[in-house]
């Protein structure tokens, strides 16, 4: 924009009448327009020029300010904020010194701290501007009307905008007594219009902007913004006659073409496209600085592989451009496919050879998403590795028991073939901990800059989560809870968080806010309870059962919502019921699941089954044979019920056929597969209470207190399970033997 001077001794003296136009003046206008066409580095070489030849002249200190925060805004990629702030800084106290008087340079100041977050200095700066302007009645007869004046109000406005924000209640009284004092200043105007828009009012910013096109009849500046503004609502094909009338007005105005190649790319017409930004290089002599924002559109048109190819080509001519690695870093992550290795080392080469001053808060965020997506396999990684140390366990067994030379062979190598995997797994592993570990590093970069910026925050809890940093999750989330706005998910999220980390006190605590701040929020309880059962996974000490008695309560008041709730609740109290021996309490649960939803046939299904279960252990610790068919005819019911809901329920038939082995036993009087043993420890101590369960069937029983066991098996078992707290589960096979005596490992 073409941006005018106010001269305050000329106002206080009350003599201004006419605006001569010299050649110092023409010279500050040469420059200043071309800081209007992007050409940054030569509006600098002009304004430094103009600053030897006359370096009181603090009018050309403050374009030359003006021209160093432009280059920032046009480039917030490659530049930075803070580098560019501080040189307009610098440049503003030298047309301070130059003249104290000048209210501009101090409302250039203004800016530099707002856009720093110093808003006690960008107060005092504006007040400081606003002093050296007499007041409006002592120069409103003044003729034409003071554009000076008008624009340094105009100026002070602007400097309420930020992060495309504008704190209206300054900005607006000001803009509006700028008009009232010159109606004809096209600054103002555009100023005004820029405002609006940030508010979203385009009507009336178009209103403004084509006030300034008529103010100004030969500028294009107008006619871009209007463009701008139909770009931004999407309607392509209305901003290209607000571009092409920017060209007709002034066809070396290199910026119109750049917006036509935006344009013509976001319309998917890249011909068109490439047309445009190739004139715009041209006017702009092909320097690399053109190219570069050239690069910056490509980048916003998403055309990414372009961005690499421009980048390596810009490389090619100067490699000083090293903060030209950001966008190819970029542009990699964005890319379809992504490539984050490349994307990875762009970055760390900027990181390298870029000045710590340099570096810019979206950097340190593209960082953490890069490490973050190259290694978005760790969580399965991780699982997969528990997963096949588990199974390496039962592998060793198997191998310890296998009695021929091929079961031996067999075995082995299965076991050499996972302790491989499993090592290969724990090194892929610990190189991620390290990119991930650096990821968070990033992050905590990125909120230095603005520390309690909630969408980041959000963020990287997430991601913490994600990444199975439980803790620095349940944290990060802590920050975001507002006392004005919480809501029980808020601390619900970072109970879970407590929770899937195994901080089971932690989470039992956040829970219990939860509960005492909402007495009738389900989901607390339900966590309440699932968190007192990973407290005690063996249910011997029941510490999870008052905590599900209370969720039956609370959820039973609209149990048809909360039907899941009720079914878990079920669940648990009736197995531990029937651990307990108290049957009767563990059939009515069963038969509460049976009976919740008459049309839901898994809730059927698994309350049969229970009930199925409860039968056969009953059978089982039946000391006479006559004493166990009752159960057992109840649990052939039981199971025959789920093949009526679901003829193919292979569990249900296998449970079945195992029942009515079980009866021809007992109504036979012999007990063929009945087995026995004894369960210890590696001390020859018996492990009592410990579960010896035939697998894939119902069948099950426990070690007295002397570890012994006997109980009868269905017919072709061929696993058993034998598991006790504190002690790693154990599978062995069934051979002929009937005898099963099991040293347990702690």
């Amino acid at each position: 924009m073409k941006r005018l001077f106010l001269r305050p001794a000329v106002l206080l003296a009350g003599i201004l009448t006419t605006f001569a136009i010299n050649i110092q003046a023409q010279d500050l206008n040469s420059a200043t327009l071309l800081t209007r066409s992007e050409q940054y580095d030569k509006a600098e070489a002009m304004f430094q020029e103009l600053i030897k030849k006359e370096p009181a002249n603090s009018r050309n200190y403050f374009f030359l300010g003006e021209n160093y925060l432009a280059d920032y805004f046009a480039d917030t990629i490659s530049n930075s904020l803070t580098v560019a702030a501080n040189s307009a800084k610098e440049i503003y106290q030298k047309g301070v010194s130059a003249n104290a008087n000048d209210p501009l340079n101090y409302v250039g100041l203004a800016k530099v701290a707002f856009y720093l977050d110093d808003e006690k200095t960008a107060a005092e700066m504006r007040t400081k501007a606003r002093s050296l302007l007499p007041a409006y009645k002592s120069i409103k007869k003044i003729t034409p009307p003071a554009p000076e004046y008008a624009f340094t109000l105009a100026k002070i406005a602007e400097s309420y905008i930020k992060d495309d924000r504008v704190d209206t209640s300054q900005a607006l009284p000001l803009i509006r007594e700028a008009i009232k004092i010159d109606n004809k200043n096209r600054d103002v105007y555009l100023i005004a219009g820029d405002i609006y828009i940030l508010v979203n009012d385009g009507s009336k910013a178009i209103s403004l902007y084509n006030q300034a096109q008529f103010a100004d009849p030969q500028s294009p500046t107008a006619n871009m913004k209007i463009g701008n503004i139909y770009v931004k609502g999407r309607a392509l094909q209305v901003a290209i006659p607000y571009y092409e009338q920017a060209v007709e007005l002034n066809a070396t105005y290199a910026p119109a073409y750049r917006e036509l190649g935006q344009l013509y790319s976001l319309a998917g017409r890249f011909e068109q496209s490439k047309e445009y930004f190739r004139k715009y290089l041209d006017l702009t002599q092909g320097n690399i600085p053109a190219k570069i924002r050239y690069v910056n559109s490509l980048f916003y048109a998403k055309e990414y592989d372009e961005v690499i190819q421009n980048v390596q080509e810009i490389f090619a001519v100067d490699q000083s451009r090293t903060y030209m690695n950001r966008i190819a870093g970029y542009s990699c992550f964005e890319k379809n496919p992504p490539d984050y290795d490349k994307a990875l080392s762009y970055m760390e080469t900027l990181f390298k050879t870029v000045a710590p001053e340099r570096i810019i808060k979206k950097d340190y965020h593209y960082l953490a998403r890069i490490l973050l997506k190259k290694n978005q396999a760790y969580p399965k990684t991780l699982d997969d590795l528990n997963s096949m140390r588990t199974q390496l366990d039962k592998e060793k067994t198997r191998l310890t028991i296998a009695t021929t030379a091929a079961d031996k062979a067999k075995a082995k190598a299965t076991v050499d073939d996972l302790t491989a995997k499993i090592a290969k797994g724990e090194k892929d592993v610990a190189a991620a901990d390290v990119e991930i570990d650096r990821a968070f590093t990033a992050y905590a970069k990125v909120l230095s800059y603005k520390p309690d910026d909630r969408a980041m925050l959000n963020e990287i809890a997430n991601n913490y989560y994600n990444f199975k940093r439980y803790d620095g999750a349940a944290k990060t989330w802590s920050l975001l809870i507002d006392p004005a706005k919480e809501s029980p998910e808020d601390y619900m999220r970072i109970g879970r968080a407590f929770y899937s980390g195994e901080k089971y006190k932690s989470a039992d605590s956040v829970f219990n806010i939860v509960v005492t701040k909402s007495p009738s929020y389900v989901p607390g309880y339900l966590f309440i309870a699932r968190t007192y059962s990973k407290m005690d996974p063996d249910t011997k000490l029941g510490l999870a059962k008052p905590k599900f008695e209370k969720l039956v309560d609370v959820a039973g008041s609209d149990s048809s919502k909360y039907e899941s709730e009720m079914m878990e609740s079920f669940g648990y109290l009736s197995y531990y019921n029937m651990m307990n021996d108290n049957y009767a309490k563990s059939k009515e649960y069963y038969n509460r699941m049976i009976n919740l939803n008459s049309n839901n046939k898994e809730f059927k299904i698994k309350g049969y089954n229970g009930l199925g279960s409860l039968e056969t252990k009953m059978a089982g610790n039946e000391k006479t044979l006559e004493g166990r068919l009752p159960y057992l005819a109840k649990a052939e019911e039981a199971y025959s019920k789920i093949l009526a809901i679901d003829p193919n329920n292979s569990s249900a038939k296998s449970s079945l056929n195992y029942i009515r082995d079980f009866q021809k036993q007992v109504k036979g009087g012999i007990n063929p597969n009945e087995i026995k043993g004894i369960i210890s420890n590696a001390s020859g101590q018996p492990v009592p209470y410990a579960s010896i369960r035939v697998k894939d069937t119902a069948a099950e029983n426990l070690s007295n207190g002397k570890g012994e066991f006997k109980f009868e098996i269905p017919q072709g078992s061929e696993v058993l399970i034998i598991s006790a707290k504190g002690y790693k589960t154990q599978e062995l096979p069934i051979t002929k033997a009937r005898v099963y005596n099991v040293t347990l490992v702690q």
